[in-house]
Formats: structure tokens, sequence, C-alpha cells
């Protein structure tokens, strides 16, 4: 017999079974993009994204985190890495969908904006697998510099087979990659690096330690080391065409704030062998294609983030009430949920504008930016579910976790910074470029004509431009976000945008939109579609 103390009244109802794709900003700049063909891959993944059953395996990925077993029972050194069955079933979905490395091989327009659509909403449901599907998307372009090396492995690392473990690579029907650039005494400094690599015929053997190996059980790693001419690129994979295990040992998992579905490493090579990448000494050159990839990714997992965060918010204001109410019937929850949406839709719309037009410029600000943004819009989002937002159950939790990680990889907000002032300085045609992109929305609105002619009066004066640089490249994302959302964006998301973020009449914390801002409008775009 049950016995019932009281009735659960007020709570709000799962959010399962929606179409995570149908986000109008997502679908403009896909359609913008010239990927409309892709529409209905993207909303049969978006419809699978919202299933209860891949909300569960995201839960479980993240609760029952990747192992390492470097010895067998024999004694053996095998260098394993073990993942829960969810791992598997998310990167196949992944896969399959063509979101790592496939659009090098399409030739369809717009086929890097329908990946960066399709990532957007599939990291939604479990952001961890991202990190070497994004790494497998960016290797190809720096293969590219070594012609042979990228013949040899750009099919597979374009196939849509998700085939996971450890063999030789021609031996599989499709490969993952990774990154092996840091080391302890370096960091972003990777100059600084003491791997070295000696030349043995057709390859190199690399001997030292890497701090962060991204993704350790992916098959091959674009990895920086010391050749006899200077900081060199290589290609090293975890096991020789000959069936036997490469000389790099996995030291121990990172044990990470969030992101603890992906298996993050310590790595040292004993006479590894590698393949160069480009020339000699110019190893800094070639991977900095790959750098520029999984920064795009970083942009569109905080854009993904907050998107997240932010249906997250609007559907518990929906459906709660407080003071007799529903939330988001009250004007200081609306002011709230309007500044997040305002926030999110900015960076959606930047992010698949980069995903579909190479600006050197406008992806080194908007890196620095939108990364930055994604800890404090996960922060408020969580906020207001309440107490509700703070446990576990809600998800929530694992995406604040997960929020600082983007601003963090690929260079975190100093040197995203200063790599802005490097194009400012070295790259005129960078910066005509981007210029010419915020002139293009010249007489859209007043409050982004005085910003932009302000970034611009700003830029003539040279002293201490590092000390500046935050500010500096905080107005110049502004500015861009700005001159987007005037011409694509909607009418009342980008009289927001400028009357706070670009005119000064706005607060520190969300929800301070000024009077006078379409609320109703602007909360609508954010609610979910049940």
């Amino acid at each position: 017999m049950t016995h019932t103390t009281h009735e659960v009244t007020n709570q709000v109802p799962p959010m399962e079974g929606h179409d995570v794709s149908a986000d109008p900003v997502l679908l403009d700049g896909l359609h913008r993009g010239g990927a409309e063909w892709a529409e209905p891959e993207l909303r049969s993944l978006g419809v699978l994204a919202g299933t209860a059953h891949v909300q569960a395996l995201g839960r479980q990925a993240n609760a029952h985190p990747p192992v390492l077993h470097t010895h067998d029972r024999y004694g053996h050194r095998i260098d394993e890495v073990e993942f829960h069955p969810a791992w598997h079933e998310l990167m196949r979905t992944a896969v399959s969908n063509g979101l790592h490395a496939a659009p090098w091989r399409d030739d369809r327009p717009g086929a890097h904006v329908a990946r960066a659509a399709k990532f957007f909403v599939w990291i939604q449901a479990e952001a961890g697998h991202g990190c070497p599907i994004s790494m497998t998307y960016a290797a190809v372009p720096a293969l590219r510099h070594t012609p042979a090396l990228a013949e040899r492995f750009e099919p597979l690392l374009a196939s849509r087979e998700y085939d996971f473990g450890l063999r030789a690579p021609s031996s599989k029907r499709g490969l993952l990659a990774g990154m092996s650039m840091t080391e302890k005494q370096g960091g972003s400094d990777v100059r600084a690096n003491t791997t070295r690599a000696v030349p043995r015929g057709d390859h190199y053997l690399l001997t030292g330690h890497k701090w962060f190996t991204s993704a350790p059980m992916c098959d091959l790693f674009l990895t920086l080391a010391q050749a006899p001419g200077g900081l060199s690129c290589f290609v090293v994979p975890r096991v020789l065409p000959d069936g036997t295990r490469n000389a790099m040992f996995l030291q121990r998992l990172k044990d990470k704030l969030g992101n603890k579905s992906n298996a993050s490493s310590e790595v040292e090579y004993d006479g590894a062998v590698g393949w160069l990448v480009g020339e000699e000494g110019r190893g800094v050159r070639t991977i900095i294609e790959m750098v520029n990839r999984t920064r795009l990714d970083c942009v569109l997992m905080s854009a993904a983030g907050m998107r997240f965060g932010l249906t997250q918010a609007t559907h518990h204001a929906a459906h709660r009430k407080a003071f007799g109410e529903y939330l988001v019937d009250q004007p200081a929850m609306r002011n709230v949920l309007a500044d997040l949406a305002v926030e999110s839709e900015a960076a959606t719309t930047v992010a698949l504008w980069l995903a579909g037009n190479r600006s050197r410029l406008g992806l080194a600000v908007t890196k620095y930016w939108v990364c930055k943004r994604a800890p404090v819009h996960a922060a408020e989002a969580l906020e207001c579910l309440g107490g509700n937002g703070y446990i576990e159950d809600s998800g929530m939790p694992r995406m604040f976790r997960e929020s600082p990680l983007s601003s963090i990889w690929e260079g975190s907000g100093n040197v995203a910074a200063l790599d802005a002032l490097r194009a400012l300085g070295r790259s005129p045609e960078a910066v005509e470029e981007f210029f010419s992109e915020l002139d293009a929305a010249r007489g859209a609105d007043r409050r982004l004509d005085a910003a932009v002619d302000g970034i611009k009066d700003e830029l003539t004066d040279l002293d201490d431009l590092e000390l500046r640089a935050r500010r500096l490249v905080e107005r110049m994302a502004l500015v861009f976000q700005g001159s987007l959302l005037v011409r694509h964006g909607h009418p009342a998301v980008a009289d927001a945008f400028c009357a706070s973020r670009l005119s000064g009449d706005w607060g520190v914390a969300f929800g301070t939109l000024p009077r006078g801002v379409d609320f109703g409008a602007i909360v609508e775009r954010g609610l979910p579609k049940l």
C-alpha cells in the first residue's frame, strides 16, 4: 500500500520529444550559407537529439567516464582507453552524420555550413564527444600540406564509418584524428616545446612528453616536435602499418572540471614513428590550419551551450508559477530571458557565418568573446531554474562545467586577444576584409555606426595596445556581431543588441535590457518547439 503525503504540482514537465534543430536562427543561417539542401538531415538529427534516449546517453557517458588500462593481465603494455557504450553510440551517430571530416570530400555548396549546423545541434545532447569529432574535422587541411599523406589518410578520416579500436589505419573503415601539441613547460607557447624528432629514412622518431593530448583513443595525432630544422609538425599513428603499437605511452588521463565523457591524457613518446607534415621548421604555420578550424568549433560549442541553456530556461519559465503567475510572464524574468536570447542569437549567427566565410580577424575576435560569454550565460540560465537548476538531474550543472572549456581550448583569453592584435598588425588584407564586412552594415543602425567609428578611432592609438587588448577585441567582436544581426537577424533582436551591447544602456548582469525592447518577440524565439 502506497502512503501519499502530498500531491506534486507546479513542477516543469521533462523537455523531451522536441526538435533541437527547430531554431529559427540556426535554420536562417543554414539557408543563408547555401546549405538548404541539408535541412532534412539537420531536422532528422535534431529530432533524435531531443529524444529521452539520447538525453540518457549523454548522462550515461558522463556518469561513466573513460578508464585507462596501461597494461593487460599479463603485464603487457596496451595503453587502451575504455569507454561506456553510450559514448560509442553518440560517436557513431556523429560520424555517420558527417560531423567530422566528411565536408572535405563533399563538393555541394555550403557543405561546411551544413556540418556546422549539425555539429551545433548534436553536441547539445552531449558536448564531450565533440572533441575528437572537431579535431578530425580540423586535421584534414593541415594534412594537405603534404599531399601524399592527405591522399593516404583523408578518405578514411572523411569516412562515415565509426570503427573504434587500435589497428593499423589501412585496415580500418574509418579513422579519427587527435592533437598532441602542448608540453608542461610551455602550454600555448609551443615554441618552448622540447620533444625531439630525429630523421630516420622516410620518417622521424619522436621522443618527449606531451602535457595535453586530446582524445588519446584516436588513430592519428598531429604533433609538434623539434626537428633539425626547427619546430615541425608530424602525423603520429597509434598503430604502425605492420600492426605493431607505436612507441607512445599514455601516462594518465586528466581529471577535469567538465568534459568528463572525453579522455584527455599525458603521453610519453619514446622513439615514436611520425611522418613530417609540411616543411621542417614550419610546424606552427602548418598546424595553424588545424587550430583555426578547432577555434571555429570552440565558437560553435559555446553557441550550442548558450542555445541549450536558453531553451532549458525558457521551457522552465513557461511552465513554472511563482507568486501566482508564470515566470515567463513576469517582467524581471522576461528581461533575463530576452537578454539570454539576444546573446544566444548573436553567438549562433556569427558562428554559422564564420563556418561559411573565411575571416582571419573575425574568427580571432569571435573566439575570444563568444567563448568568454559562455560561462556567464550558463550561470544565468542555470539560475533561471532556481534550486532545480543546481541539481544534476536538470543537466544544467553539466552544461555549466562544460562552458569554460572552449575559452581555454586552442588558446585562452589572452592568447586569443593577442592573436587578434597580431592579425591587426601583420595582415592588412585581414583588416580590410573585417572592416569591409562592418561597412556593409553602414546606415542600418546609428548605434552600430557610432561603435564602428569608435573602433577605427581607437586603432589610431597604438600606445599600450597589449594592455588594452581585451577591451579592444571585445568591442571588435561586438560590432562584428551587430553588423551581422542588423543585416540578417530578427529586427527585435538586432535592436535589443544595439540598444544594449553597443549603446552603453546596459547593465553588468543579464536581465538589464533597456525599456523599449520587444521582449515578447525575443523570448518567443527562445522557446523550444515541443
